[in-house]
C-alpha cells in the first residue's frame, strides 16, 4: 500500500503586499502553487492554508464541515496580519472563490479575485465530487478493485452533513453579495460547466462596487490556475493587484 505524503500550507515570502490564496474543494494548495510562485517572483508575499481533511482520505474529509474550512481561511488572513501585512488581497478558485467573497463580506481586503465560483451546488452533487475524489485517492493508494468496492459502500453510507452545509454556505454567501465594496475581478473558464458563466455574471452584477471586471478563458475548465491559459490568468491577476491601491 502506497502511503501518501499529506500536502501543506504555503508561505512565499516576497515584497510588502500580501495576498491570500485559496484552493478549491477535494483538492488542496497545489492549486494555487505556481499562482504563488509567479506572485512572489512579482514581489508579492503569499500564503495558502490547507482546509482542514483536505489531501487525506474522503473518509477524513468528510469529519470535517465547512465551518472548520472557514476558521482555516481565518486563520490563514491573521498569520498574514501577524506577519505585519496590513493590507491583504484575496483570490480564490471554486469554494477558495466562494470564501474569497466571505472574507471581502466580512474581513478588510485590498482586492478580490474569484475563479470559477458556483452560485449554487447541491448537496448530492458535491457528495459525487467527493466518491470521485475518494476512487482516484484509493487507486493511488494502490488498493485493488474490491478493496476499493468495499470501501465506496461504506462511504456511501456516511453522513452528508458537512455537504448540506456546504450548500447553505454558498447559498448564504451569494445572498450577501451586495456588501462586496472592494474593488473585484471574475474569472471563469469558457470550457467550464456553464453554470460558472452564470454565476460569474450574478456576481458581476451583485457586487456593490464600481471597480469591478469579469472575463471568460476560452480554453480553460474548472481548475483556471493550472489549465491551458495559465499564462494569460496569472498575468492578469498580477495587472488587477498592481492597479490596487496599496
Amino acid at each position: 500500500m502506497m502511503k501518501i505524503v499529506p500536502p501543506k500550507p504555503f508561505f512565499y515570502k516576497g515584497g510588502e503586499k500580501a495576498v491570500l490564496l485559496l484552493h478549491s474543494f477535494t483538492s488542496n494548495t497545489i492549486d494555487m502553487k505556481k499562482l504563488g510562485k509567479y506572485l512572489q517572483k512579482n514581489n508579492y508575499s503569499c500564503y495558502a492554508p490547507l482546509y482542514s481533511g483536505h489531501g487525506l482520505t474522503a473518509e477524513e474529509l468528510l469529519t470535517y464541515r465547512p465551518s472548520d474550512w472557514w476558521q482555516d481561511v481565518l486563520n490563514g488572513y491573521q498569520l498574514l496580519k501577524d506577519e505585519g501585512f496590513e493590507k491583504i488581497a484575496v483570490i480564490g478558485l471554486s469554494l477558495g472563490g466562494v470564501f474569497a467573497l466571505k472574507v471581502g463580506q466580512e474581513l478588510e481586503v485590498n482586492g478580490i479575485v474569484t475563479m470559477s465560483v458556483p452560485i449554487h451546488r447541491e448537496a448530492l452533487f458535491l457528495q459525487k465530487r467527493v466518491f470521485h475524489y475518494a476512487k482516484v485517492y484509493k487507486k493511488f493508494e494502490g488498493k485493488n478493485e474490491e478493496q476499493i468496492n468495499l470501501e465506496m459502500k461504506r462511504l456511501q453510507n456516511m453522513s452528508i452533513d458537512s455537504l448540506v452545509e456546504f450548500q447553505q454556505l454558498i447559498e448564504i454567501t451569494m445572498d450577501k453579495l451586495a456588501l462586496l465594496t472592494s474593488p473585484i475581478r471574475i474569472l471563469y473558464g469558457e470550457l467550464d460547466d456553464p453554470l460558472y458563466k452564470e454565476s460569474a455574471e450574478v456576481i458581476f452584477q451583485s457586487s456593490a462596487t464600481n471597480q469591478k471586471t469579469m472575463k471568460g478563458y476560452p480554453n480553460s475548465k474548472h481548475l483556471m490556475t493550472l489549465g491551458t491559459d495559465i499564462n494569460d490568468v496569472n498575468k492578469d491577476i498580477l495587472t488587477f493587484l498592481n492597479d490596487l491601491t496599496w
